[in-house]
């Protein structure tokens, strides 16, 4: 099994996911309900049991691979998302239009893994869940700004406050990317 499903099957969810999602599991659910997510000041009803949603899990940024704008984000660059902050989920970047939330985030050895749910309360809410679901867009992203960096060509960033994440067609990173979807 690659390291990708590994980290998203193994350790993200609970329970895991079913045999055909991560053959090695042997489980034959697929809930996505986070392990030990802390939501802040997000609903506390199960994401999952809210109609129009979508829900899915990811990875908004992978260390140590230079990005398409020359960027490497290094492991404790997100240290203050230890707590599975909650953050906007925006549709390409676009603050006027907002898709959802991210209601975990958090820093594993791999990058940025993030939990989240789509709205389909708006239109960009739709566009987005029927892209998601069709496996025709998985792109993620996110918004940040730079407390700490080092170098140039390429620049290590080392401590970022990250605004928000965003679901997008061609993310900076190749490798940041939606690795499950589940529909209520």
């Amino acid at each position: 099994m690659r390291e990708v499903e590994r980290a998203v099957c193994g350790e993200l969810f609970e329970p895991r996911l079913s045999d055909e999602q991560c053959p090695s599991t042997g489980s034959g659910r697929t809930d996505i309900t986070a392990k030990g997510a802390s939501t802040g000041s997000a609903r506390t009803d199960s994401p999952s049991e809210i109609p129009g949603t979508l829900r899915f899990a990811g990875y908004a940024a992978i260390f140590d691979r230079v990005d398409r704008g020359g960027d490497i984000i290094r492991p404790g660059a997100f240290g203050d998302l230890a707590d599975g902050k909650s953050l906007p989920l925006l549709w390409q970047h676009d603050p006027l239009r907002r898709i959802g939330r991210v209601d975990f985030a958090r820093e594993d050895r791999r990058g940025l893994r993030v939990i989240g749910t789509v709205s389909t309360a708006t239109r960009a809410g739709r566009e987005a869940a029927a892209l998601l679901s069709g496996a025709s867009m998985k792109g993620l992203s996110f918004g940040y700004r730079v407390k700490r960096a080092a170098g140039e060509k390429p620049r290590e960033l080392l401590d970022l406050d990250v605004a928000e994440i965003s679901l997008v067609t061609a993310p900076m990173q190749a490798l940041a990317r939606v690795h499950l979807v589940r529909k209520p």
